[in-house]
């Protein structure tokens, strides 16, 4: 195109004349533009049409083709080129698009056609002449003019010269005709093949030498009624050539018996499935197309709207389930999904229901009228129409079905009305919708007419008057199929009368005969597929309104969809085969995440703040014996962490899918290193005080000389744990964006869609594994042994005890981003707040308020720990007190206890000198000897002595 339009750049921009016309043709400048003919139009090849408009000259070889519209064709050169010399070939000769006349009258069989009056095709003015060939006569006019596109007469035929009425010989065929029952169709069918037995017999090209004979019975649509009548058209005189069942059960009987008795059977009105399988019913040929015809087209629409989710609901029947089972292997192919499948018996109630609950949207129903009836009163009471939902239904229901009082169900005319509003139908076209002239020289219109006065009653009220034109077709079938086995028209056949229920042969070539069969009948083109049924097209209609208007035609042997445009929607378009899933993420308040990070931003500004105090009054003594390098450690990390809650309250609102896992990383890193620093420095201070005063007195030497370099070590080998741990975790399991859904939400507006909720997380195969892992064990720090070290441990325990508290909260509130982020970086700030506060702000007040800060001579420090300060002091004396006081008090119980044993022993032996007295005949005491005034005053004292 571009290369085009560059060779034509130098005519887009060629000069015009005085007043704006055109300069004469120049052979370097081409051929100018000629207007197209009436009624037709110019093709240019190779240019649109905003092209063609801005340009007035084509170049040399550039060529034109003339295209007419509608049923018009070009008369004269059809094809014009440039020439060097700048104009077009065979200009003398004009180019117009005239109407022309059917070109079928330019044929006849058994005969010539002879045109006058013009060429090939026939325009107007023409005149075509017909003549017969030998042993033919002609019926109809022998001469026919065409104009305005239509010939003057109907296309004659030419008919062989046939054998007197009296000397033909007679076909039986037998037929079933259902005048009552589930189908009444024999009401309109029967009258349809009587007809068309008249027009045959007629008919002097078709079977000249025999007469076509009916002999029927009413088969009710009930297999045991015609099992009987079966009988008795096999056994009883004379032969029948061909059997012609109603109904798909009653033909289902007669296929199967058929293929014993080597017939032919033809059925006028069975839409079963099942009669499609050849291997069951090897004979069997139906001018009613199967119901699976109906399924190729509820595939191409729903292809159309862009259905993928299909569910359905049938009546237990043989023919529905095979339908049904049909379209689901079609829609599998199609890529379309069959959610959900109900059926029922008699009572549809309980499968509406679950249609409802299953959230069916796009809905085939396959049953009967009256159980269409029971449906769709079940459908008005579960909601289960309008703007959302789709029905497809059978068409060959009567146009005012939902309209017909029925007494097993409860709902109104007008409910019924609201509840099938729109729905969409197929039905095979039975009736041919071109009003064309068929083989038997009838239209489709006419043939209406015709039996409509054959017709006892109104045709809304006869049975069967749907596939009356297929019942007419099916005669015309079986009469071309056995002319052609006998040789109508003096050709070489087999004689028909010589069939019998024995003869293979005879079968054989009617079968192929039929096989073969492909005419234009009243119901349009008759044509069998490879199983023996009808192929035709499929109309489409919608309800609308309370009537159904014809929307669309498909063809599904060509794949042709014909659509109108008229198809109307309760919502003004076509509705979604399932609610529409929005997808929404939650993302954290703005006006929270704001507000955490002003904090945060003002505990970092506190941590400079501190930092810079403890580095500019590192002089101070006060400042030398609180070991300032691990409280500058101690402000760095509590910067860190609360620098973490930046990144923590990122999300898909701020940042794109993938720069999540490095805002992930950044949360851990930031974390871990500022509560490592932060708290691990603080945790050294603590352990080695619990050090020093677990030492033995005889080795509290070796305590004051103990290095400060070994509390750094310490605090390094703690960072260095926690940054080997979150480098293995980044490197073996990191973290990662995952998405977590939650229920579906409806919207307060009557929108067809949900809102499906997602929040975005960090997270890792391993998570809570690798989380175990990070903690600071503090849980050998006894507080008892850390009173001179109150604001350190205030830190350690608030911080902890605030960390065991939000932990396990901030996990349950996971999928609430706003409490656990609240709850997460609240817990950071506060925590860095109190270490803040508890660790610097003391020292600040001290040095403030009592003037602490000139110089001082720094002395060397040997322990490493505050141990001068007056409250440590004191702590220390009254340790060593209670210790000697509790040695003296364990000598007095080891004392005490020795001189009990001693009197115990000194009671045993002087019992044993001196024995018992004997008692005094007075009534007194026994008396011993007295004793000794000094021994007892010895005891005495000594006791005295020993609670003194």
């Amino acid at each position: 195109m571009p290369l085009l339009l560059l060779l034509l750049a130098p005519l887009f921009l060629r000069p015009l004349g005085a007043g704006g016309a055109q300069t004469p043709n120049a052979t370097s400048e081409g051929c100018q533009i000629i207007h197209p003919p009436w009624e037709g139009g110019i093709r240019y090849r190779g240019l649109t049409r905003d092209q063609v408009k801005a340009i007035n000259f084509l170049p040399v070889d550039y060529e034109i083709e003339y295209v007419c519209r509608g049923e018009r064709e070009v008369v004269g050169p059809k094809v014009r080129k440039c020439l060097a010399n700048g104009s077009w070939t065979d200009m003398d000769t004009p180019s117009r698009c005239v109407r022309i006349c059917s070109k079928s009258y330019l044929t006849l069989e058994n005969g010539k056609v002879f045109l006058t009056g013009g060429d090939l095709p026939a325009l107007d003015g023409a005149r075509v002449d017909f003549r017969c060939d030998p042993d033919f006569h002609l019926v109809g006019s022998s001469r026919s003019i065409c104009s305005q596109g239509q010939w003057s007469t109907p296309k004659p035929h030419c008919q062989v010269n046939r054998t007197p009425h009296s000397e033909r010989r007679a076909v039986y065929i037998g037929a079933l005709f259902p005048m009552s029952g589930g189908w009444p169709g024999g009401q309109a069918c029967q009258p349809a093949v009587e007809m068309a037995l008249e027009d045959v017999n007629s008919r002097r090209d078709i079977l000249p030498d025999y007469e076509l004979k009916l002999i029927h019975h009413d088969s009710k649509c009930d297999p045991g009624q015609a099992t009987k009548y079966l009988y008795e058209l096999l056994y009883n005189d004379p032969i029948k050539i061909i059997l012609m069942p109603g109904c798909s059960s009653v033909s289902t009987l007669v296929a199967e018996a058929a293929r014993m008795w080597n017939l032919i059977v033809l059925s006028y009105g069975s839409s079963s499935p099942a009669l499609s399988n050849r291997q069951r019913f090897p004979t069997f040929f139906r001018t009613h197309p199967s119901a699976t015809l109906h399924n190729p087209t509820r595939v191409k629409l729903f292809e159309k709207w862009g259905w993928k989710k299909i569910a359905t609901i049938q009546q237990t029947t043989e023919v529905f389930t095979s339908t049904l089972d049909d379209l689901e292997e079609r829609v599998k192919e199609a890529g379309i999904e069959i959610t959900f499948r109900q059926s029922f018996f008699s009572d549809p109630a309980v499968p509406v229901k679950n249609l409802k609950r299953q959230d069916a949207r796009i809905i085939v129903g396959l049953f009967y009228e009256t159980e269409a009836r029971k449906v769709f009163c079940e459908v008005y009471k579960e909601r289960l129409f309008g703007k959302k939902y789709v029905w497809f239904l059978i068409g060959w229901y009567a146009d005012n079905w939902f309209k017909i009082y029925d007494p097993s169900i409860n709902c109104t005319v007008d409910e019924m009305t609201e509840a099938v509003e729109g729905h969409i139908t197929t039905e095979i076209v039975m009736l041919n919708p071109a009003n064309t002239r068929s083989i038997s020289n009838m239209t489709s219109q006419e043939f209406v007419e015709k039996l409509t006065k054959r017709l006892k009653r109104h045709p809304e009220e006869t049975g069967g008057f749907q596939e009356a034109p297929l019942a007419y077709d099916a005669i015309w079938a079986l009469a071309l199929a056995l002319n052609k086995t006998s040789g109508g028209g003096g050709r070489s056949g087999v004689r028909l009368e010589d069939f019998n229920y024995n003869n293979q042969t005879i079968t054989d070539q009617i079968y192929r005969a039929m096989n073969s069969s492909s005419f234009e009948g009243v119901s349009g083109h008759v044509v069998f597929d490879a199983s023996g049924s009808r192929m035709a097209w499929t109309l489409i209609e919608q309800l609308q309104g309370g009537s159904y208007k014809k929307i669309g035609y498909y063809d599904s042997t060509k794949d042709d969809l014909s659509w109108s445009k008229t198809d109307k929607w309760i919502g003004g378009s076509p509705p979604a085969d399932q609610t529409l899933v929005i997808k929404t993420f939650r993302f954290l308040s703005q006006k929270l995440f704001i507000s955490v990070s002003v904090l945060s931003s003002l505990g970092i500004v506190l941590a400079v703040v501190c930092l810079s105090f403890n580095i500019y009054n590192s002089h101070v003594r006060y400042i030398q014996n609180s070991q300032p390098n691990l409280n500058n450690l101690t402000a760095v990390g509590c910067s860190l962490a609360l620098a973490a809650v930046f990144p923590l309250g990122l999300d898909g609102y701020h940042i794109g899918r993938n720069q999540f896992p490095f805002v992930c990383q950044a949360r851990l890193w930031l974390l871990g290193l500022g509560f490592s620093l932060g708290y691990g420095s603080m945790f050294t201070k603590i352990w080695w005080v619990h050090t020093v005063f677990t030492k033995k007195e005889e080795k509290k030497e070796w305590r004051k000389t103990l290095e400060p370099w070994k509390l750094y070590a310490t605090v390094g080998l703690l960072v260095g744990m926690d940054v080997l741990t979150l480098a293995i975790w980044q490197i073996v399991d990191p973290l990662h964006r995952t998405i977590e859904t939650f229920a579906k939400e409806e919207p307060k507006e009557d929108i067809d869609v949900s809102i499906l909720p997602q929040l975005e997380h960090c997270s890792s195969r391993k998570m809570n594994t690798w989380l175990g892992e990070g903690p600071l064990s503090i849980a050998d720090v006894s507080t008892e042994k850390i009173n001179d070290h109150r604001a350190v441990g205030m830190a350690i325990y608030n911080v902890a005890v605030l960390c065991l508290i939000t932990a396990p909260v901030t996990m349950i509130l996971s999928s609430q981003q706003d409490a656990a982020f609240a709850f997460a970086s609240l817990a950071i700030v506060f925590s860095s707040y109190i270490t803040l506060v508890v660790l610097f702000v003391p020292k600040m007040r001290r040095l403030i308020t009592r003037g602490e800060w000139q110089s001082e001579a720094q002395d060397t420090m040997k322990t490493g720990s505050s141990t001068n300060n007056n409250e440590e002091e004191k702590s220390r004396l009254l340790e060593k007190e209670n210790r000697e006081l509790e040695k003296i008090i364990a000598e007095k119980e080891e004392r005490v206890s020795e001189l009990r044993h001693q009197l115990q022993s000194r009671q045993q032996l002087r019992s044993r000198r001196h024995p018992p007295t004997p008692p005094d005949p007075s009534g007194g005491l026994p008396r011993g000897p007295p004793e000794p005034p000094d021994r007892l005053s010895c005891d005495g004292s000594r006791v005295h002595l020993l609670y003194k």
